[in-house]
């Protein structure tokens, strides 16, 4: 598979093959997993999330909720739920990059570096449209652009976590912090993110079990936690490649 980018071809990275799977990934000891763990954690967080809806109400205004188009299978759209964590502009879609750091807050930027804005998303789990553990949801126009690459990533149910996300997120956040147009910005995530992605979610597809879901729920929380060194590392390392191109 190859990919144009300003009129040159790219080679999309080596994906590995994965074992066949239920619809969507999703067994019953998968399905049981999400279900048990979203109630938990709705039962020890609401007083947390009721908390962030009043915070963002008086220093933010309304809408307090971000619902977004995402892609649960190659063929089923739904409704993506996470706090706001950008100002109310006429074209809030896309990947987010340097483009709109001026619309994020520091309250703002502050729940999307805690990963608290995806405390909504619980609902998603029990709705059955994501799992807790799985790849990114991408956005419909990204599945239509890369058809068979998401037709095979989507053989497992999106998740609020997952493997790209926990080794690539940061790096990813630092890539799109140099680009300052929103063109430019998805150009970058098409050529430097997506088949990257790729690879980690169908790693993961190939060889998840459900000790490896807990496994990476805990590196999440502990994630939340901790500093992140290596965000800092990776945004100081792309500004300097940016600044010398």
């Amino acid at each position: 598979m190859t990919e144009v980018v300003a009129g040159t071809s790219v080679a999309a990275p080596a994906i590995p093959a994965a074992a066949p799977r239920p619809e969507g990934g999703m067994t019953l000891a998968k399905r049981t997993l999400d279900l048990s763990m979203a109630l938990l954690l709705i039962a020890l967080l609401w007083p947390i999330m009721l908390g962030l809806c009043a915070l963002l109400l008086v220093a933010e205004g309304r809408p307090i909720f971000f619902l977004h188009d995402r892609m649960s299978t190659p063929t089923r759209r739904f409704k993506l739920i996470k706090f706001r964590t950008m100002r109310c502009h006429g074209t809030n879609g896309g990947v987010t990059g340097g483009d709109k750091a001026d619309r994020i807050s520091k309250l703002q930027r502050f729940l999307r570096r805690s990963r608290a804005d995806e405390l909504p998303q619980l609902w998603n789990v029990l709705k059955g449209d994501i799992s807790l553990v799985g790849p990114r949801p991408p956005m419909p126009y990204y599945v239509d652009a890369y058809p068979e690459l998401y037709a095979e990533v989507l053989k497992s149910r999106p998740g609020i976590t997952g493997l790209a996300t926990l080794r690539f997120h940061a790096h990813e956040e630092a890539i799109l912090a140099t680009c300052t147009t929103a063109s430019a910005t998805d150009r970058v995530y098409r050529r430097r993110c997506i088949h990257r992605k790729a690879r980690l979610d169908l790693i993961y597809q190939a060889r998840r079990t459900i000790w490896m879901d807990l496994r990476l729920i805990g590196e999440t929380a502990l994630n939340v936690v901790r500093p992140r060194r290596r965000r800092a590392k990776w945004s100081q390392k792309n500004r300097r490649q940016a600044a010398s191109r």
